[in-house]
């Protein structure tokens, strides 16, 4: 199946200076793509190429099987954005935005259009508000709404959730997947919240310095930290405990009756049938296991 977008050896320099280093990935039908990369890894350069904002300084964007450069007009009729970094015009109220980008893409039923996604979003009452009065998680809800009113195919999400209060990021959430399987709609999503591209990506893309490091789906990414660590609250037998994990060369981090092991998922069984037969008793048990923010902290090369 030919991909929504297909991007290859995309480069851009600035004088000596490459924001975007060669890459190249696709986005499929019906894919949510995370696009990860700590500040200045090059995720807003690429997309403002994606947008035709920036011209690229090598490398090729096709969207639908067309090449981006001729076919922008066509192609962009089909494609859509949304950011919490860009406005609308100030003085216009809501409706009066959202009519003019109706008009641009020639939307039908565009009263229709902009009253369904004003309700499912839950923000009817700003739509004869003026765009400079609403609040921030506002401007950000409406500028999603702004981004769907042409039913595109493909959406670029530059951070959608970032000024919203969480019960707000969570129905954005369920619209963008009520989206994704009522219309197949295809998603290119950047955050800086790991839960939330966790949660929303089928596959995730790591970039840092410009170059693509890594490429996976969420869980994948996360199952590449083999090593969890293991908490037991121990009072009665902690001196006994001590001498056993001596014995047994185990590392160990104290705070009070805690303990806090590293150990690998597949020994955690062995280790605590282990401290069973020697009678040590631990009144509680947590296990921390690795996530994608793990993984991704790891890759871009910060200790944590």
């Amino acid at each position: 199946m030919q991909p929504i977008l297909e991007v290859k050896n995309l480069t851009k320099k600035f004088n000596n200076f490459i924001a975007v280093d060669n890459i190249s990935f696709c986005v499929n039908e019906g894919e949510v793509l995370g696009f990860l990369g700590p500040n200045g890894a090059g995720k807003t350069t690429t997309i403002q190429m994606l947008l035709g904002v920036m011209t690229p300084t090598s490398g090729t964007i096709s969207y639908f099987g067309k090449q981006f450069e001729k076919y922008r007009e066509e192609i962009l009729k089909d494609v859509n954005y949304s950011s919490t970094y860009i406005s609308l015009p100030a003085y216009f109220t809501v409706a009066e935005c959202l009519q003019v980008f109706a008009r641009l893409y020639e939307v039908p039923d565009k009263e229709k259009r902009i009253i369904k996604l004003l309700s499912e979003f839950e923000i009817e009452r700003v739509k004869n508000k003026q765009f400079y009065m609403c609040s921030a998680g506002e401007k950000t809800t409406v500028l999603l709404v702004k981004a769907f009113l042409n039913y595109p195919k493909i959406i670029l999400l530059d951070e959608p959730t970032a000024s919203l209060d969480p019960d707000i990021a969570v129905r954005v959430r369920r619209f963008l997947k009520k989206e994704k399987k009522e219309y197949n709609t295809s998603m290119l999503f950047t955050s800086h919240n790991m839960a939330e591209v966790e949660e929303m990506s089928d596959r995730i893309i790591i970039l840092n310095h410009g170059k693509i490091i890594d490429e996976n789906t969420p869980e994948k990414l996360a199952n590449r930290i083999t090593q969890c660590f293991l908490e037991l609250t121990i009072a009665k037998d902690a001196k006994k405990a001590e001498i056993f994990f001596k014995e047994k060369h185990i590392q160990y981090v104290q705070e009070k009756s805690r303990y806090r092991i590293a150990l690998k998922e597949k020994d955690i069984a062995s280790f605590l049938s282990d401290i069973t037969k020697e009678n040590i008793i631990y009144e509680a048990i947590s296990i921390d296991k690795p996530d994608l923010e793990d993984y991704f902290l790891q890759a871009i090369g910060v200790n944590t």
